[in-house]
């Protein structure tokens, strides 16, 4: 059968998306457009509100189509089935499956055999990495980047985070796993590799063999094709010196320090069960900046969680201010139920939140904007994702990830998808960035 997979949320469901799209490509369905499908599979997120309410706007959407004879079958899987897998049941009449996180087969059984009414969401699955062992992967051509998935589920239960609850206990994936993957999307001509994960500096903690996320990057780096590795989620905990220094002295494991910090008043942070304090923070962003000036910090923040104050507020404004972050993002708190932050209720108006959001992210443009005026003139590494036209591609640099940071445009001829190459900086618009190669 003709089949889509919407993808929705974050690259780790991407990355389950695909080895769905692989086990039923496997199985002699053809993957289609849309517009042409038979099947519909709604890969959800369920992690706040926001994701959810988009996730189901999409399973009605379809179901929609398949109300009008437009498609034949409408199956579910994902975060938000695995969360409200009942729910959706109950509440949704035309969805043919709904299948939790780890039910590939149940799910390629399902199309197999043209199925409806089925109901395939368990909780042991879900607490196993051997889902995606050794299940065969799609992987696309159209960009030189790949996401590697190298653990799932989160013990660290910060009050505000439902994912321990949804994807379950922290398993990291056997190194030689992720090796084999990697030189397979090596392979398909894949540069960049994004390690992803609910805690990329977790990974081999729960390993007897005492692997730990920089013995993972030694073995990466000998891969050849390889050229790129961008270590994605790192906890403030377990920022270590040692980590630090490796980051930014590797020739090919990136310094680009994705650290979500969520808040840094004390008091919030306690709150948060986030297990770090200011002075900690500060110690770790300090020697990231101090060994070298190209290493780049991204991070996130929460505004309007329960007790938080102007006081707080203000701190967490004059503490972006200060820092000037490279990249950061601003989130409004998504009070969860099953998380210990949800029986809290001393909450800001949801005006207030919304202006304070507005204003965290009015401060990180002023900041974006006025580094990337400094940028002009000066020599960045950037590869190649698109080629628009003869003479005019988009590349990323160092400090730039897919889907979530900036761009930018190179003008010069003969460029292709994957080239990493050394470019000048002429212009910068905003958050564009205007580059032409170097000639060597």
């Amino acid at each position: 059968m003709k089949f889509f997979l919407k993808k929705l949320g974050c690259p780790k469901n991407d990355v389950d998306g695909d080895f769905i799209t692989g086990k039923l490509i496997d199985a002699r369905h053809e993957r289609s457009d849309e517009d042409s499908a038979e099947v519909i599979i709604v890969n959800t997120c369920g992690f706040i509100l926001p994701a959810k309410e988009e996730s189901i706007n999409e399973i009605l959407q379809y179901e929609k189509l398949k109300e009008d004879g437009q498609i034949k079958r409408l199956y579910v899987t994902g975060c938000l089935s695995q969360r409200y897998g009942k729910e959706l049941k109950d509440e949704i009449k035309n969805v043919d499956g709904i299948f939790g996180l780890g039910r590939i087969n149940d799910l390629v059984s399902a199309i197999d055999n043209n199925l409806s009414n089925v109901f395939s969401v368990t909780d042991n699955v879900r607490n196993e990495l051997n889902y995606i062992s050794g299940m065969p992967r799609f992987v696309d051509d159209i960009f030189p980047y790949e996401y590697l998935k190298i653990a799932d589920g989160c013990d660290r239960f910060c009050s505000y985070c439902a994912i321990p609850n949804i994807r379950g206990k922290y398993r990291s994936r056997p190194a030689e796993e992720i090796l084999s993957e990697a030189k397979m999307l090596a392979a398909n001509g894949k540069k960049e590799l994004i390690l992803v994960s609910q805690e990329g500096t977790g990974y081999g903690r729960d390993l007897k063999n005492g692997n730990s996320i920089i013995d993972l990057l030694k073995e990466l780096e000998t891969l050849d094709g390889i050229e790129w590795i961008r270590l994605m989620y790192l906890h403030p905990e377990s920022v270590t010196e040692e980590l630090i220094e490796y980051m930014t002295d590797s020739e090919k494991t990136l310094g680009y320090f994705d650290i979500p910090l969520q808040h840094i008043n004390d008091g919030i942070l306690k709150a948060m069960n986030r297990k770090t304090d200011r002075k900690s923070i500060e110690r770790i962003l300090g020697k990231i900046r101090k060994l070298s000036p190209h290493n780049i910090i991204r991070t996130t923040f929460i505004t309007g969680f329960p007790g938080e104050t102007d006081k707080e507020f203000e701190e967490l404004y004059k503490f972006i201010e200060d820092f000037e972050f490279d990249r950061l993002g601003v989130f409004k708190y998504s009070s969860e139920e099953g998380t210990s932050a949800n029986k809290l209720i001393d909450l800001f108006p949801d005006k207030v939140v919304d202006s304070h959001l507005e204003m965290l992210m009015l401060l990180q443009q002023r900041i974006a904007f006025e580094k990337n005026i400094a940028l002009i003139d000066s020599i960045q590494k950037v590869i190649i994702d698109q080629v628009k036209n003869s003479d005019l591609a988009e590349g990323r640099s160092i400090g730039d990830c897919p889907e979530i940071d900036q761009i930018i445009e190179v003008k010069g001829n003969k460029l292709k998808i994957g080239d990493i190459i050394e470019v000048k900086i002429s212009a910068a618009d905003g958050y564009d960035l205007f580059a032409e190669p170097i000639e060597r």
